[in-house]
């Protein structure tokens, strides 16, 4: 996967009510994010990207090429998911994102940064979010090994694992402010 492939999962988890998230709920979660209709649009819309931009090249274009890329796109997003319900679930950790709602966009945007770096726990206190970070990483790195040698590195590795966090406070972000945004241009509408 290319530095940018972390776009195609910044889908916004709409928040949540602030009940414990057992692991049914967690599973839910994980799985409608890999594969419901949003991440699966997403997992199309980046598929096709890269295939504009023929990354990786070894790949070629055609059908052959846009089914490896698409195909390679649902993996990461599964093995991604599937981590982060194991390690949330084992945990104690809630993925949920919670809005912090009221006014203020300054005092939200901080909101939306800080549950980025920090998650609920299912007992309601605040912790690091392994989840986030260690799903992101190691998505990351297992997913370059079935990649061309000529993109499988290190470096890569950790940029894809940074910038699928920077993506995850996108999507923070649109759960935050998008529901504010969505009610006024409704309004205007009428």
């Amino acid at each position: 996967m290319s530095v940018a492939a972390s776009l195609a999962f910044a889908t916004p988890g709409f928040s949540q009510s602030l009940d414990p998230a057992g692991w049914e709920r967690k599973l839910r979660f994980h799985a409608v994010s890999a594969y419901g209709p949003a991440g699966l649009t997403s997992s199309v819309v980046y598929a096709g990207y890269l295939q504009e931009i023929d990354s990786p090249r070894e790949w070629g274009q055609g059908g052959a090429g846009y089914g490896k890329r698409l195909g390679s796109t649902l993996a990461y997003s599964g093995v991604r998911n599937a981590l982060g319900f194991g390690l949330d679930s084992a945990l104690h950790e809630d993925p949920r994102y919670n809005r912090a709602g009221g006014t203020g966009w300054l005092r939200r945007t901080r909101h939306a940064i800080r549950g980025t770096i920090l998650t609920r726990t299912d007992s309601g206190g605040e912790t690091f979010a392994v989840w986030r970070f260690g799903s992101a990483y190691s998505a990351a790195f297992l997913s370059n090994q079935w990649r061309p040698d000529r993109v499988n590195t290190v470096s890569l590795s950790l940029s894809q694992g940074s910038t699928q966090i920077g993506f995850d406070l996108l999507a923070n972000l649109g759960s935050e402010f998008w529901p504010d945004i969505r009610s006024r241009i409704l309004r205007r509408r009428r």
